[in-house]
């Protein structure tokens, strides 16, 4: 007769299923495919050894100091795969991936490129377990511990305790409370249950998909993308404002605050750079990564409306700009045909590899219009090649010209498609557009 489990031993089996992987296809040649939970440590911790009565808490589950993220595991066939990484409502596909095998420690080792960002993931796996690093390589010896679980589909736990309120709708905010003189910012949640989402506007451009959750009074909400690992934390206080910390990776770590205020706006991104009095005209004679000459003035610009954006790899508004600047061109063909878009990167690559990697960046990305390398990633060096701005605020910035070479707009920043102004944007810019095509 088979031996049954007490009811005692049972209750604690049960209490562990939340926690326990998710049952994974066994029929892969590499890496499990499927849900995978993600982790940066900003902090290392040593793991307590549970006992067998131990109850999981959330402590156990997210620890202060940890960027949690999901991501998905999906085989084109039996050797090919590729990540998907998830933010809130975002995919991104991560398909640069070097795979191999390191025979000193009998393990299978492979890179996840993020060739937009020059920063990847190295990582060693064994079974449903993944342990590494994040490299960004443009900083020195920028680097971050790594590790993942197979079949685990929660992004800070599993708990739902009760939401201390609905955190839904717009906040007031400002971050550096530390500092003389703070920023301002409009935190845009979206509230489920526990289940958290939203984005932070600034006047710079915004903190793009974030995800989390809500448990009684606390929260938390984070992001990795390849290029940047978000981490907010806050708390609700009695006076119902919200009062937590943010933390940029390794190195940056601010304090902030928000309050409901729907009177409460940021500055108008038309209107934070401007011409200087007597302005010289833009001008600029550079090379491409094509080896092509653009000069400006000159007749490949001649009876075109002009956008020169001044961005940078590193930058993902600045990649939701150029993606939204490639889906309009596609959308309006007849538009197109009357627009010259050309944009100036000011990057954080080596100059000796930075053509190279503005290439890839193109191709990546298919983008149909010139981008050329205009100087190191620095607001100085980006006023030195447009003299006639007033400043450089924030990377990105939009200068659309007319066919006569008008400066129409000047627009900081970009408010993308984790943000509620991004519909907005897309009409004025079509409007714009649309206006100086028949002029």
């Amino acid at each position: 007769m088979r031996n049954l489990l007490p009811a005692a031993a049972l209750l604690a089996l049960m209490a562990l299923l939340p926690m326990s992987c998710i049952t994974t296809d066994t029929a892969y040649s590499r890496v499990a495919p499927g849900i995978w939970r993600g982790v940066l440590e900003l902090e290392k911790f040593s793991i307590p050894v549970r006992d067998k009565d131990t109850v999981f808490t959330l402590t156990e589950q997210f620890r202060e100091g940890e960027i949690p993220f999901l991501f998905e595991v999906k085989y084109l066939d039996d050797e090919r795969f590729y990540l998907e990484i998830h933010n809130g409502a975002e995919r991104i596909r991560c398909d640069s991936i070097q795979y191999g095998r390191d025979r000193s420690q009998a393990r299978d080792t492979f890179n996840v490129f993020f060739p937009e960002y020059a920063t990847y993931l190295h990582v060693e796996v064994r079974g449903g377990v993944m342990q590494g690093e994040w490299i960004v390589t443009t900083k020195d010896n920028y680097r971050i511990p790594f590790y993942a679980h197979a079949g685990r589909n929660y992004r800070f736990t599993t708990l739902n305790q009760k939401p201390a309120a609905d955190l839904s709708g717009s906040w007031a905010a400002l971050f550096g409370l530390e500092e003389e003189t703070p920023q301002k910012a409009i935190g845009e949640f979206r509230q489920e249950g526990n289940h958290l989402q939203g984005t932070f506007r600034t006047e710079t451009g915004d903190y793009r998909f974030l995800e989390g959750t809500i448990q009684g009074r606390r929260f938390w909400l984070s992001a990795f993308d390849g290029a940047h690992a978000f981490l907010f934390s806050g708390s609700l206080q009695p006076d119902g404002s919200l009062q937590g910390e943010f933390r940029s990776g390794t190195h940056y770590r601010t304090l902030w605050k928000a309050w409901r205020d729907s009177t409460f706006q940021l500055a108008d991104p038309d209107s934070l750079t401007t011409l200087k009095p007597n302005a010289p005209r833009i001008a600029f004679d550079l090379i491409t990564p094509e080896g092509k000459r653009l000069t400006f003035p000159g007749p490949a610009f001649d009876g075109k409306i002009k956008i020169f954006t001044i961005m940078g790899t590193w930058c993902p508004n600045c990649l939701d700009e150029v993606r939204f600047l490639a889906d309009f061109l596609a959308q309006n063909p007849e538009w197109a045909e009357q627009m010259r878009i050309v944009g100036f990167a000011f990057e954080r690559v080596k100059p000796e590899t930075v053509n190279t990697h503005l290439l890839t960046y193109k191709k990546r990305l298919g983008l149909p219009f010139d981008i050329v390398y205009a100087g190191k990633a620095d607001k100085k060096a980006a006023e030195e090649v447009f003299p006639a701005l007033s400043r450089v605020v924030a990377f990105p910035t939009m200068i659309i010209l007319d066919k006569q070479n008008r400066i129409r707009s000047i627009h900081t920043g970009f408010d993308g498609p984790a943000t509620s102004k991004y519909a907005d944007f897309q009409a004025k810019f079509a409007a714009l557009i649309q206006q100086m095509t028949q002029e």
